[in-house]
């Protein structure tokens, strides 16, 4: 179910040696990959972005106690970026946020059921280095590479 994104098409930030491209081109972009291809640190670099963009909310596997769930149903105009998404998200969030057309999100996890996707919006994050600076960014996880 592609929706063209409501608050971002495109987020780029560098940190120290790591830069990060991320092309947007639906409301719920879902980011697989192996165990070690930069998720995490992808995540946390969106962190770091997200003091400087205050439409950008980052959620993972610590707000699980907190009141996430009342805070992404309850926002409009936020892209919310949701790190570890198999742990956090239960199928009725999943839900909520296929259909949800107020907010953006970017869900990093093994798991897109509940989502409603096509191919087109489950991607995959892949780095190159280049003069000792890795570019992260997304690609198809299906079809082409």
């Amino acid at each position: 179910m592609k929706i063209k994104p409501i608050i971002l098409d495109r987020i780029t930030t560098k940190h120290t040696n790591y830069y990060v491209d991320l092309m947007l081109d639906s409301n719920v972009t879902f980011v697989a990959g192996d165990s070690g291809v930069g998720k995490s640190a992808v995540y946390s670099f969106l962190q770091e972005y997200s003091s400087e963009d205050k439409r950008v909310r980052c959620l993972n596997y610590l707000d699980y106690n907190k009141q996430y769930k009342n805070a992404i149903k309850s926002s409009k105009g936020k892209l919310f970026v949701i790190d570890n998404a198999d742990l956090l998200l239960d199928d009725k969030m999943r839900q909520h946020i296929a259909l949800d057309n107020y907010n953006q999100y970017i869900i990093i996890g093994r798991n897109p059921t509940a989502l409603m996707l096509s191919q087109d919006e489950i991607l995959e994050l892949d780095s190159k280095n280049s003069d000792g600076i890795t570019h992260f960014y997304l690609k198809k996880a299906f079809g082409d590479r």
